[in-house]
């Protein structure tokens, strides 16, 4: 099946790579933010080799969380892992997640 082509002529891009976008413009360590009109709370881990990058994101005052990692290793290329959601749930919260402008302190 064809990709579909934005009036300009050109491809737009997947959501896989819309969402890897989105999930490396997020800064390391712990920061504020909202999603769906609500605040969250977000840790993002990387691993110092590039292979492993880890997030955890609950909602301040609510009850709701996101977890997942993403695995880049040899292969046709990377591999979501939600921990005990689904992968849509995911990627629509780190397409939807909009970091406070100044990041948070380090949570211990």
């Amino acid at each position: 099946m064809p990709r579909t082509m934005t009036a300009n002529g050109k491809t737009p891009p997947t959501i896989q790579a819309t969402f890897e976008d989105a999930l490396a413009k997020l800064p390391d360590g712990y920061v504020d933010g909202h999603f769906g009109n609500r605040p969250w709370g977000v840790t993002v881990k990387r691993s110092e080799d590039g292979k492993r990058t880890w997030l955890y994101g609950e909602e301040l005052g609510g009850t709701d969380i996101v977890s997942f990692n993403l695995y880049r290793l040899a292969g046709p290329g990377p591999k979501l892992k939600p921990c005990e959601m689904s992968s849509a749930k995911v990627i629509e919260f780190v397409l939807g997640f909009e970091p406070s402008m100044e990041k948070a302190a380090p949570r211990p």
